[in-house]
């Protein structure tokens, strides 16, 4: 039996293109073996980029060829641009950089934000953790219970920085639907957020993951300290039947389809991506210890015991999608740029 797996094996090398893909697959492992993996997570401590990082981090280094050693490291900023800039133009490109950005990466470069200096299309998307909605939540305190409220009572609502989606969908909203939202940027993660939010030093945050909602805060939920206005997504998550899709809210065809476009960029989700001009066998391999990881037993119990949602997609269908998000037509584009316009006065936080 054992002399005839060893000849299927030596039969199977000497296949066509078989010896080339084990020598490209050694080239890998000794290119790995021994060497260090920065894993830079654009948001602080604590918040759900983090979590979500840190638990990926746990466990990628084994399923990477050579098993180099993955270390976290968080790099905050502009809503994950200043991680995503450093990713671009001063990482390595070789692999032994990769980094789990915002998902509004792709949407920030479509609408021309300041300070871009990447090029989303080029960066090698390794894979998303989650799809899944976000939300935006005020405090039950705040007397506000749904979007006809919020058009009629001020509401300083915590953000990040930049055109994070916790800026763009508060901001969108008072352009659009006649809300009366103050947009208080400046917070380094999502953490500080809900924070201030429970000291009531803010009335609500711009956006959550609903993962991470259930995952870091059930006691709000159950004990009803928070009132989600809507949810951000292609469709309403099966928990949350009766919260209202941020697309549903349009007033007019052009209005939904704005909002639609804006939305997309929840299927980024929590992604993990490495530089520009890696070699290809690199993020072969990459992107198939993304895919081995979200399905080793281990991986899946601990993100089970910590309450964290994985609902994953591929690297090459997140590249596709990227790619998509990051070039509009201009016609869409001029539609987008008046739509997120910032209209009005904004506070700044801490």
């Amino acid at each position: 039996m054992k002399r005839r797996l060893v000849l299927t094996m030596l039969v199977a090398a000497t296949l066509p293109g078989a010896t080339a893909s084990l020598a490209a697959a050694d080239d890998v492992a000794d290119f790995y073996r021994g060497k260090r993996i920065n894993f830079v997570v654009g948001y602080g401590t604590g918040g759900g980029y983090d979590i979500y990082a840190r638990l990926f981090a746990r466990f990628i280094g084994e399923h990477i060829p050579g098993n180099p050693t993955v270390v976290p490291q968080n790099m905050p900023g502009a809503g994950s641009r200043r991680a995503a800039n450093w990713l671009y133009a001063v990482a390595p490109k070789d692999g032994t950089a990769i980094a789990c950005l915002g998902q509004a990466t792709p949407t920030d470069q479509a609408l021309g934000q300041p300070g871009i200096q990447f090029d989303a299309r080029k960066f090698n998307w390794i894979g998303n953790l989650a799809v899944v909605n976000n939300i935006m939540f005020v405090s039950a305190a705040s007397g506000v219970a749904t979007m006809d409220d919020a058009k009629k009572k001020t509401l300083s609502i915590g953000a990040t920085g930049a055109s994070s989606p916790s800026v763009l969908y508060p901001q969108v909203s008072n352009n659009l639907l006649g809300t009366k939202f103050k947009v208080v940027p400046g917070y380094s993660g999502g953490g500080d957020i809900n924070l201030a939010v429970e000291r009531r030093e803010l009335d609500g945050r711009g956006s959550d993951s609903w993962a991470s909602m259930k995952s870091t805060h059930a006691d709000w939920l159950r004990d009803r300290k928070i009132n989600i206005l809507f949810q951000v997504g292609p469709r309403r998550e099966p928990d949350l039947p009766d919260v209202p899709l941020w697309s549903e809210l349009g007033e007019s065809e052009g209005q939904r389809q704005i909002l639609e476009i804006l939305s997309g960029d929840v299927a980024v989700g929590r992604p993990i991506l490495t530089t520009p001009d890696v070699p290809a066998d690199r993020v072969r391999a990459l992107r198939k210890a993304f895919d081995e990881t979200l399905a080793d037993p281990q991986f899946i119990a601990a993100a089970k015991q910590a309450s964290i949602y994985i609902n994953p997609m591929g690297g090459e269908e997140l590249q596709a999608m990227v790619e998509k998000i990051a070039g509009p037509s201009e016609r869409v584009l001029t539609m987008l740029r008046q739509a997120t316009e910032f209209k009005g006065a904004q506070k700044t936080g801490p």
